[in-house]
């Protein structure tokens, strides 16, 4: 299965050229920008195959699957491509719902494609998380006025210059969510201190912070996932200060509210609390992922 294909650790060697065909990947999930495939590399023990036009991934932890091929699928011969690649049998996660319907299309009677509900990305309008407007946001909207009322501030773009502070920030947090007793934070945790120091190295990273005496309290980091839409990798904040995280979700997509229709926050893997958290926001859709078997050649 892929013998042909030459599969690689998941570098920044590669960044502008990974750039390019994720542009032209149809319908863009988060897992595939380069700061999750890199960030989580070592988590997920993640490869990449270059077979243009297409980028193959392929994950060996904790499981050995492959995920769905980045580049423009709309010109693809499917049936050849999956004969060519000998992948009856293959098992795929994190497809998105548009290439999931193509494979079904294209090869008829040898997709098998179940939901995977935590890692749907929750998508939401700009507007409506900046102005928070309506009864839907009201809780939102007065946590936001409690920490603008309570706390003298400040918010400063996350430049190269204020990544000691984010980091600081961030190993405070995790002491104060006790990240090592816990296998998803801690792993969280790694990642965060492996994309801040690589920072410069990813186009079109976005980032912005909150400064109280001048301590950092928040910090929200995300990039331009497409002409449209802004990508939430991370946001933390310092729970002694009431409404800290609303605070820093409407500061920094103001900021870029002109630049972007849709926020794209991730997924919520499942966790109740995640789920929960990311509803309250109001999402408008979602990149609906899927688990697909191929069961034969098309």
């Amino acid at each position: 299965m892929t013998s042909r294909l030459s599969f690689e650790p998941v570098s920044l060697e590669k960044v502008r050229a990974y750039g390019r065909r994720f542009f032209e990947t149809p319908q863009k999930a988060s897992d595939y920008s380069l700061v999750n495939l890199w960030g989580w590399q070592p988590m997920y023990d993640l490869h990449w195959a270059w077979d243009d036009p297409l980028v193959w991934i392929r994950q060996h932890h904790p499981e050995a699957l492959l995920w769905a091929p980045v580049g423009p699928w709309e010109t693809v011969d499917w049936p050849r491509h999956f004969r060519n690649l000998n992948l009856a049998g293959a098992v795929f996660t994190r497809i998105p719902e548009s290439l999931a319907t193509t494979w079904k299309t294209a090869l008829p009677g040898a997709i098998e494609m179940e939901p995977e509900r935590g890692n749907w990305d929750y998508l939401y309008l700009s507007e409506e998380l900046v102005t928070l407007k309506g009864n839907r946001f009201h809780k939102k909207k007065n946590l936001v006025r409690q920490f603008m009322k309570k706390y003298a501030h400040e918010y400063v773009p996350l430049d190269a210059d204020r990544i000691p502070d984010a980091l600081a920030l961030q190993e405070a947090w995790c002491t104060w969510r006790d990240c090592e007793s816990s296998e998803v934070l801690d792993a969280e945790n790694t990642v965060i201190k492996r994309v801040f120091g690589a920072f410069s190295r990813f186009p079109g990273l976005l980032g912005g912070g909150i400064l109280c005496d001048g301590k950092m309290i928040a910090y929200t980091v995300g990039e331009r996932m497409d002409p449209e839409t802004l990508l939430i990798h991370f946001e933390k904040g310092d729970p002694e200060y009431t409404g800290v995280y609303q605070a820093i979700n409407q500061l920094f997509l103001s900021h870029h509210a002109d630049e972007f229709r849709f926020v794209n926050r991730e997924q919520d893997l499942d966790h109740p609390g995640l789920r929960k958290a990311k509803l309250s926001y109001h999402p408008v859709d979602f990149v609906r992922k899927f688990r697909v078997v191929v069961h034969t050649h098309g």
